[in-house]
C-alpha cells in the first residue's frame, strides 16, 4: 500500500492560492464563495475542533453536498479535499457546546483555507501499514461490495473523506490483482436524501437476472438516515462509477437497526439469497431479480454471543477437511460483546436450505473467527476464482478505533484469509489460512525482526514469542500444548495510554495440537495464524520504534523480511 500511496502523490506547494475571508452571518454561521478555477478546496481540520456542518451550493442555490468537518479552531492537524465540481457557494454552520463563547470567526481555519489544483497524499505516518490496504487519506472502517470480476478485486470501504474519525458514511473503493498491492480508485456511492451510506456488499449478476445487463455489477447497502433501509446501485463499467436505482429503498423494516446486506447466488434454489442484521437476528430472503425481496426466515434467537448489536453478516459454505461433506457458516459480527471486549467476529455452522439457516451446535455455544482484538466486520469476496472463500476484516476495535495514534488515516484491513471448515471433538471449526498470495511478499531471511516481516515458527509443546526493542517496549506470545491455548500480552507494547481497553492479553483455543505458527508484522499490527489454519489472533501495537530483537524458548524461528 505505501507504494501505492506513493504513487499516489501530488505536488502541493506552489499550486494553492489562500481562499478569501469569510462572509460571517452570525456567531454560529458563514459564507464562503467558490470563485477561484481550482480543483479542491483544502479544509484544516483539528480533531479537537468544532464539528461543522458544511452544506454545498451549486447554481441557483441547490445542495450538491452536505458533510461534517471539524474545523481546525487553533492548530491544523492536517487538511482534507473538497472536489469542488460545480460548487458556488459553501454554507458553514456550527453548534458550540454549552457555555462555550467563542465566534465561528475566530477559528484559526479561515487564515489556512486554500484553493488548490492538487492534494498531498504522501505518506508521513510512522504506522502506517506497507502490505495491509488502507485509504490513502480519512477514516475507514467496515470492508463493503467485495467481489471480484475479470482479473481484479474489487474492495470498497466504509470510509470518511472529510477527517481521520467516524462520519460521513460513503463508500471508498480500490482494486487489486493479488490481494496485497491495492490502488485506491474514485469513491463509488455518495450519501444521498436516504442518508449516509453504510455497509453492504456486492455481485456480479452474470445472467442478467437484474436487467442491467449482463455482467452488471449490483451494490446492495444500508441508506442511513432517519431509518435504516435497503437500497442499491449498478454499474455496467466493471464498477468504475455505479448508478442508483431509481426505486430505492428495495427493502425496509419497522427495526431501529436494520442494515449490512450481503447478497449471493445459491446454486440449490437457482435464486438470490440476501441476509442481513436486524438487532440481534440475522433476518434472511430470497429474490429472482435482486429488486422484489421475499422474506425466508429468522436467526439468532437464543444462539451464540448476544452482548451487542450484531451486524454484517455472511453466509457461505465450504468444505469440511477430511470428507467429501459441505457445511454453511454464518458469520456474524457483534458490537460489543466481543471475547475481549469491544467487537469481534463469531460464527456458526449448520445446514442451509435457501430458507432457513439450522446451526448444529448447542444453543450457548460461541465460536469466534478471531481470537484478537482487532479483527472485526469480517466479509468474504463475492466470485471470487476457483472456489476460493477470501475473507477481509476490518482490523481496529470500536473501543478505541478512533483514538489509535494515527492522523493522516485510521485503520486497516487484515491480510487476506481462505476460509473451509475442520472438525474437533464432535465441534466443526472455521479454518482461517493465510492466502495463498502472500507467499510471494517472502523477501530474504533475516536474523531480527523488522518493521515488516513474516516470522515462521515451529512449535513444541511450550513455546514462548518475546517481540522487543531497544526502549523496553514488547509483545510476549505463549503457547501451551498442555492446556491448548495460546495468548499474546501487549500490556507494554508501546504507545497503550489512548485507552484503558488497549493494554490487554489476548487468549485462543487452538483446538489441538498447533505445529507451526505464521506471525505477520506490519508497523502496527500483529496477525498470528496457526499455519494448519485452526487459530488465529489479530492485535495492533504502537511501538516507538519496530521491534528489533526476537526472543524464542521452546521453539524455532524462522524471519522472511517482507518485500513489498
Amino acid at each position: 500500500m505505501r507504494k501505492t500511496l506513493l504513487m499516489l502523490t501530488l505536488l502541493l506547494m506552489c499550486t494553492w492560492v489562500s481562499a478569501q475571508t469569510p462572509e460571517v452571518l452570525s456567531r454560529q454561521r458563514a459564507l464562503v464563495r467558490v470563485n477561484q478555477n481550482s480543483k479542491y478546496l483544502l479544509i484544516p481540520v483539528q480533531e479537537q475542533g468544532i464539528n461543522a456542518t458544511v452544506s454545498v451550493l451549486g447554481a441557483e442555490n441547490r445542495v450538491i453536498q452536505t458533510f461534517s468537518v471539524r474545523l481546525a479552531t487553533d492548530k491544523t492537524d492536517y487538511y482534507v479535499p473538497l472536489e469542488l465540481k460545480d460548487a458556488k457557494l459553501l454554507d458553514i454552520s456550527v453548534r458550540f457546546p454549552q457555555n462555550d463563547e467563542r465566534k465561528l470567526a475566530d477559528f484559526s481555519c479561515w487564515k489556512e483555507l486554500k484553493f488548490s489544483d492538487t492534494f498531498d497524499t504522501a505518506n508521513r505516518e510512522t504506522y502506517r501499514p506497507a502490505y495491509h490496504h488502507t485509504p490513502a487519506y480519512g477514516w475507514m472502517n467496515d470492508p463493503n461490495g467485495m467481489y471480484y470480476k475479470d482479473g481484479v478485486y474489487h474492495l470498497s470501504f466504509q470510509w470518511n473523506p472529510y477527517g481521520s474519525m467516524w462520519g460521513n458514511m460513503t463508500w471508498g473503493h480500490s482494486t487489486s490483482r493479488d490481494l496485497i498491492h491495492w490502488e485506491q480508485q474514485p469513491a463509488i456511492i455518495w450519501a444521498d436524501g436516504l442518508g449516509s451510506i453504510f455497509s453492504g456488499s456486492a455481485v456480479v449478476d452474470k445472467n442478467n437476472t437484474a436487467g442491467f445487463g449482463a455482467g452488471a455489477v449490483i451494490a446492495f447497502y444500508t441508506s442511513a438516515g432517519g431509518a435504516q433501509m435497503q437500497s442499491m446501485a449498478y454499474s455496467t463499467d466493471g464498477g468504475k462509477t455505479f448508478t442508483k436505482y431509481p426505486g430505492n429503498p428495495v427493502l425496509t423494516l419497522d427495526v431501529a437497526d436494520f442494515r449490512d446486506p450481503k447478497v449471493f447466488w445459491n446454486d440449490d434454489i437457482n435464486k438470490w439469497n440476501l441476509i442481513l442484521a436486524a438487532g440481534q437476528q440475522m433476518r434472511i430472503y430470497s429474490s429472482a431479480n435482486l429488486k422484489e425481496w421475499t422474506y425466508e426466515s429468522s436467526f439468532g434467537e437464543g444462539y451464540g454471543s448476544h452482548g451487542g448489536v450484531w451486524e454484517c453478516p455472511d453466509l457461505v459454505k465450504l468444505p469440511v477437511r477430511g470428507t467429501t461433506q459441505q457445511k454453511w457458516m454464518l458469520v456474524c459480527n457483534i458490537n460489543p460483546g466481543g471475547p475481549f471486549g469491544g467487537s469481534a467476529t463469531q460464527y456458526f455452522v449448520g445446514q442451509f436450505d435457501g430458507h432457513r439457516f439450522t446451526c448444529e451446535s448447542a444453543p450457548e455455544v460461541s465460536k469466534w473467527m478471531d481470537y484478537g482484538k482487532d479483527h472485526y466486520a469480517t466479509v468474504t469476496f463475492s466470485n471470487a476464482p476457483d472456489n476460493r472463500v477470501i475473507a477481509l476484516a476490518w482490523m481496529s476495535n470500536w473501543q478505541y478505533a478512533n483514538q489509535v495514534p494515527t492522523m493522516q488515516f485510521r485503520s486497516a484491513n487484515s491480510v487476506p484469509r481462505d476460509l473451509d471448515l475442520f472438525q474437533y471433538n464432535g465441534e466443526t471449526y472455521v479454518g482461517v489460512t493465510p492466502s495463498k498470495e502472500l507467499l510471494a511478499l517472502r523477501g530474504k531471511t533475516v536474523k531480527q525482526p523488522t518493521a515488516t516481516c513474516e516470522i515462521v515458527v515451529d512449535v513444541r509443546n511450550n513455546t514462548q514469542l518475546v517481540l522487543s526493542n531497544a526502549k523496553g517496549e514488547k509483545v510476549t506470545m505463549t503457547y501451551d500444548a498442555a492446556k491448548q491455548t495460546f495468548a499474546m500480552d501487549r500490556k507494554q507494547s508501546g504507545a497503550v495510554g489512548f485507552s484503558e481497553a488497549f493494554p490487554f492479553e489476548t487468549v485462543a483455543p487452538t483446538n489441538g495440537k498447533l505445529k507451526q505458527l505464521r506471525i505477520f508484522i506490519d508497523h502496527c499490527s500483529i496477525e498470528v495464524l496457526d499455519a494448519e489454519g485452526k487459530m488465529a489472533m489479530t492485535n495492533l501495537v504502537f511501538p516507538s520504534e519496530p521491534y528489533n530483537t526476537l526472543t524464542v524458548k521452546g521453539g524455532k524461528a524462522t524471519i522472511y523480511n517482507i518485500e513489498n
